[in-house]
């Protein structure tokens, strides 16, 4: 089998099966499971694909940049964000995460709620500038622009200060062993950091971040109260977490 007809066929698996196991997969096509292994190193470092113990997962489409990712899966992020905003009830003290869903959530809050949000990110902050009667207490650090949102030992030791009901976390893949995700190991310290001062921590994840994952772990899915999602298949079932269905 040429090295083209391989990538075709490790691609499509990841599309398919949502995994990929090497040595069966070596198995099944008669290679040896160090070719299968090799290609997958040529493919991760293409960023198609997310390497992990024994074979890959699917790269998670949420790592491109920011303004890239506000025209991906732009429905399901708006029927995730109205669930998401449902559970800031009014004297809440909320944590937001920083990118393109949870901006979709301000959007969704009512603008005559009464509450008090914590955010690390300036763009969240900026967007509830209409929303007078929610207190906005801003995290600062080093601004990391793929999230715009601020990182590093300064912000994980204002986060210390914060004590909030609920944490809405943004993360760029969730998967049943994989657990929670994202690109950037300053950033998931960050929202690790987060999630300590938070009562309950709820997973944004639209349809594009399930089964998917990327390097760095952000918590296992056993920590969070639940995950929001519009996505219904048999990876969310997999899940073992209280799912909340954003129809």
């Amino acid at each position: 089998m040429l090295a083209a007809q391989r990538r075709d066929l490790l691609l499509e698996r990841l599309r398919t099966d949502g995994r990929i196991v090497a040595k069966d997969l070596a198995a099944e096509v008669g290679l040896s499971e160090d070719t299968i292994r090799r290609d997958l190193r040529d493919l991760a470092a293409a960023g198609l694909c997310q390497r992990v113990y024994g074979g890959a997962l699917p790269v998670s489409p949420a790592i491109a940049d920011y303004a890239t990712r506000q025209d991906v899966e732009v429905d399901g992020k708006q029927r995730v964000a109205r669930a998401a905003a449902a559970l800031i009830e009014p004297g809440t003290t909320a944590i937001l995460d920083g990118g393109t869903t949870t901006l979709a959530v301000v959007r969704a809050l009512p603008l005559d709620l009464h509450a008090t949000v914590v955010t690390h990110s300036p763009t969240i902050a900026s967007a509830l500038a209409g929303h007078r009667d929610v207190e906005v207490y801003v995290i600062g650090g080093r601004l990391f622009k793929h999230s715009m949102v601020a990182c590093g030992a300064a912000a994980v030791e204002a986060a210390r200060g914060v004590h909030a009901d609920l944490f809405l976390l943004g993360v760029t893949g969730v998967h049943p062993e994989a657990g929670l995700t994202t690109g950037d190991a300053d950033e998931a310290a960050m929202k690790r950091a987060l999630a300590h001062q938070a009562a309950d921590t709820y997973v944004l994840a639209s349809s594009e971040k399930i089964g998917a994952a990327s390097r760095f772990s952000v918590l296992p899915l056993a920590e969070v109260a639940g995950v929001i999602t519009d996505a219904r298949n048999a990876t969310v079932d997999a899940l073992e977490v209280p799912v909340i269905h954003a129809d």
